[in-house]
């Protein structure tokens, strides 16, 4: 079926309405039948009326479909809910969070370019930037993203484009965006912004001067363990010269079965999000105090590191808190082990509430020294809230912390 033959509903929920009515109504493409749920087209290709019409469809000339590696209609109805959410001219989606970082990288890159990038990122993020970025003659810079200094510094002429994520996984540092965004700006050079953490509920990077924006829907978006997805988000003439014949040609592309479990993930994201934060933020204060915690790290208390940044650039705090254990790994191990409720994974955002212990996992692969120098020590646990009653969460931690 052709998007021709669609009736869009993306009008009706413009800009006037407010973030929870969009990921309701955002982008809905009905079929004839009319139907209430999006409709989840599984279909590879699609057929055409004519030679002619298959003939300006891959001209570009003809606005229906082609090839689902290329585009579908529910995987449409998927960036178009998130760019109204967003506040961007365009998407695409792709298969998993790192398939949109990747892109959202390497499509703007060529051999001799140089990208700038904090040091406090995802494993896999790190990987990119330093080690995948390097085979195809793109040499990379990586500096302490909290001072602004370093990333002036960090430029070079054949500069291309800054990578950054706020707030950072898993310390939860919260980086200055619109100030980064003006010092690559100044350079000629591009922001890409991994906004994971703040969800596009909490942080608008693009409202603050970057030039894309990236998540893992995977994460709170889906929000319920069930698919891997991302997307990349931006300006139209970004995802046309960037973006958009970088996917087509390489095919990171989302599955229409989880465009659509993403779709219904949104929405809830709000309720979700909300209850999570809320969720977050007691248990934060809950165990601040603890003699057996030496650290807790939460943006929305008023002794995070960036805590004044905290309050300008975002809405709220975060469904995520960061706090190390005493006792080193085997302290952390102690408490993660003991727990009944919050279960160990390296996912977030989930309605289930989970920990994992970042330097044997996620951030597993860096060096003991790149670790300590982020914060990460043996003994740090990333906890993300889950939708259960918090004095249960609290109580369960309290009596795992008993065993350390």
């Amino acid at each position: 079926m052709s998007a021709s033959k669609l009736e869009s509903k993306s009008e009706s929920a413009s800009k006037r309405y407010r973030p929870e009515t969009r990921l309701v109504h955002s982008g809905t493409l009905r079929s004839q039948f009319g139907e209430t749920s999006e409709a989840l087209f599984l279909t590879q290709g699609y057929v055409y009326d004519s030679s002619l019409t298959a003939e300006r469809r891959f001209k570009n000339e003809d606005p229906g479909y082609q090839y689902s590696r290329f585009s579908n209609p529910t995987v449409t109805m998927f960036e178009q809910r998130m760019a109204a959410l967003e506040g961007a001219e365009a998407a695409r989606a792709t298969a998993t969070g790192m398939a949109a970082v990747t892109t959202a990288v390497m499509g703007q890159l060529r051999a001799g370019d140089h990208v700038v990038a904090s040091k406090a990122l995802f494993g896999s993020c790190r990987y990119v930037v330093e080690e995948h970025c390097n085979r195809y003659g793109i040499a990379s810079t990586l500096v302490d993203g909290t001072d602004l200094a370093q990333w002036k510094n960090a430029v070079r002429p054949n500069t291309k484009t800054f990578f950054l994520e706020s707030p950072t996984n898993p310390t939860l540092e919260v980086l200055d965006i619109k100030a980064i965004a003006d010092i690559a700006h100044a350079a000629g050079a591009t922001l890409v912004v991994d906004n994971v953490f703040a969800t596009p509920l909490y942080q608008r990077p693009l409202e603050l001067g970057a030039d894309c924006v990236v998540y893992s829907a995977t994460k709170h978006i889906d929000g319920q363990g069930r698919c891997l997805g991302g997307i990349i988000l931006s300006s139209e003439a970004f995802i046309t010269e960037h973006i958009h014949n970088f996917m087509r040609q390489t095919g990171p592309s989302l599955s229409p079965f989880n465009a659509w479990a993403l779709l219904k993930g949104l929405e809830t994201l709000g309720v979700r999000v909300r209850a999570q934060t809320e969720t977050a933020g007691k248990v934060a204060d809950a165990l601040a105090s603890h003699p057996k915690i030496s650290r807790l790290i939460y943006p929305g208390r008023a002794d995070h590191p960036q805590a004044e940044l905290v309050k300008k650039q975002m809405r709220a705090g975060s469904t995520l808190i960061g706090f190390e254990v005493k006792g080193g790994k085997a302290g952390a191990f102690r408490c993660l082990n003991a727990l009944q409720i919050a279960r160990i994974s390296n996912n977030l955002g989930d309605a289930k509430s989970l920990v994992t212990h970042p330097a044997t996992t996620t951030h597993q692969r860096l060096t003991p020294e790149a670790r300590a120098e982020l914060g990460i020590s043996e003994g740090f646990i990333r906890f993300s809230a889950g939708l259960e009653h918090v004095d249960d969460l609290i109580e369960d931690f309290a009596a795992a912390l008993e065993k350390v």
